[in-house]
């Protein structure tokens, strides 16, 4: 039993980080490309800017993505991902399949963030 136990913890360090409200919209946002900050809360839709930026760091002190400043005037910020954000692909996709499968919408649901492009 002892064998499994770094393994358990691994998974549920896992699950607690991608888990955190917003993080896996803010990922499947990112998978589709490096975003600007405007780029990244209209994809996500309805979050707020200090959620957005709490989460972003979160993300960022993880090493999942990183922060680009690029000194022009004005200031650009963009954020991608790491190769260990990359990473997360594969998960992404497979809880989109899991949740088109086993979670069908209702009608009536409300507005949804930016429709966003297959991941490739």
């Amino acid at each position: 039993m002892a064998e499994e136990e770094p393994m358990c913890t691994r998974y549920l360090q896992a699950a607690n980080l991608i888990s955190k409200r917003w993080t896996p919209l803010i990922l499947r946002v990112l998978l589709v490309r490096p975003r600007h900050y405007s780029e990244i809360a209209r994809g996500v839709g309805n979050i707020s800017d200090r959620v957005l930026s709490i989460r972003l760091k979160e993300l960022e002190e993880e090493e999942i993505i990183q922060r680009k400043v690029f000194a022009e005037i004005p200031v650009r910020i963009e954020y991608t991902l790491t190769a260990k954000g990359r990473a997360l692909n594969e998960v992404v996709e497979a809880i989109e399949r899991w949740g088109s499968e086993w979670l069908p919408l209702p009608e009536e649901q409300s507005p949804q963030p930016e429709k966003l492009p297959k991941i490739v």
